[in-house]
């Protein structure tokens, strides 16, 4: 131990060496109290800020479902005509744009331009018939006024006859001859009057029926229109706006047989919609529980990272997709797994005029925000 004297341990500079010696001391006791004040605050804010974050994550969660099992879906269709012929013309190009009434490829029209002017013909003469049976109807009408003098007459004559024969004075064979007279005219008379009635009924009961009007006529009409529509048919035109495609299997030449055309594809075009756009969303179906029709959604297409769509929930399928299977699953087999089935959601897509163009099959990433918060009662 170092021996320092009495003076200069009293001495001034001894004593404020001593006083910093004290303080520097103090001050680390202080620090090391401070360190563990704050470790603690740090344990406690952590553990704090944690469980404020879990709990505004859990509250906010639920709102919003999400799914990449979803891609843009249009109205597209296999444009073909219901007759059969020769496809005499194809009027469009792979990958054109057409508007609804365009025409997309014709039918050759010279037979059933023929087979038109043919029902125009029998609906013609079909009209001259019924204005001959009305006149014929007439000429019997007068046949009958003509023939009921005749009855008359010979009913006169018959009488006369009669009367003499009773009095002697007549032959007998003068009255046979007026008896069958006046049978004779009676059986012309209801001859005609039989005629009258079945030319009657040949214009419907109606001696001033319009042929216009007159059933045979009609059926004739018939006849014409329908050849008429075929007529039309043999020019097939786009049903709505779309962009057209498989254009190469249908060429000049083809014959277009009606019953398989758009089956095979060899007498069809393939149009596809450029205006009737949506999103098909497949849906895990416990993530439907808020989902509503009306529903905000955010739409992420794969093929343009940068833009987002927006969109409404337009439908939800009544179904999963495995009850439209043609081979559905069975469930009573023993060894059964239960796997979370798909829903449908169909979204309508809001486009602007500087959008992309979005083609049937995109991926797309949908965001649906069901405005849904939970509440501390969902814990219980």
């Amino acid at each position: 131990m170092l021996f320092v004297p009495e003076e200069l341990r009293q001495s001034p500079a001894a004593k404020a060496l001593r006083n910093q010696y004290i303080g520097v001391k103090g001050y680390i006791a202080a620090l090391r109290q401070d360190s563990g004040r704050l470790r603690i605050h740090l344990m406690v804010g952590g553990v704090a800020l944690v469980a404020l974050v879990s709990a505004v994550v859990w509250f906010m969660g639920g709102r919003y479902v999400s799914t990449d099992n979803a891609y843009v879906r249009a109205a597209k269709l296999m444009v073909s005509t219901d007759i059969s012929g020769i496809v005499s013309e194809v009027n469009v190009k792979e990958g054109q744009s057409v508007k609804a009434g365009d025409v997309l490829f014709q039918v050759d029209p010279k037979p059933f331009g023929i087979a038109l002017d043919s029902a125009k013909a029998s609906l013609a003469q079909t009209a001259l018939n019924i204005d001959s049976m009305k006149e014929d109807y007439r000429r019997i009408l007068s046949d009958i006024a003509s023939q009921e003098a005749q009855v008359s007459l010979a009913q006169a004559n018959y009488d006369r006859a009669d009367a003499l024969v009773k009095t002697g004075s007549g032959s007998r064979a003068t009255y046979d001859q007026m008896r069958f007279t006046l049978e004779t005219a009676k059986k012309q008379l209801q001859s005609l009057n039989d005629q009258a009635k079945v030319q009657l009924a040949r214009l419907a009961g109606n001696a001033d029926i319009a042929p216009e009007d007159h059933p045979t006529y009609r059926q004739i009409k018939a006849q014409v229109d329908e050849t008429q529509r075929q007529f039309d048919h043999t020019t097939v035109r786009a049903p709505f706006n779309g962009i057209v495609t498989q254009v190469a299997a249908l060429q000049p030449g083809t014959y277009l047989v009606a019953q398989t055309a758009a089956l095979t594809n060899t007498g069809a075009v393939a149009l596809i919609s450029n205006d009737d756009l949506w999103v098909d969303a497949n849906m895990k179906e416990t993530d439907l529980t808020y989902v509503r029709i009306g529903n905000q959604v955010d739409i992420y297409v794969d093929t343009y990272p940068d833009r987002t769509w927006s969109g409404t929930v337009e439908s939800i399928s009544p179904a999963s997709g495995a009850e439209f299977s043609l081979l559905p699953a069975q469930n009573s087999s023993g060894n059964w797994v239960k796997i979370v089935q798909r829903i449908s959601v169909r979204v309508k897509v809001e486009r602007k005029s500087d959008d992309p163009p979005l083609r049937s099959g995109m991926s797309v990433y949908v965001d649906i925000d069901t405005k849904h918060r939970r509440s501390l009662a969902d814990l219980f």
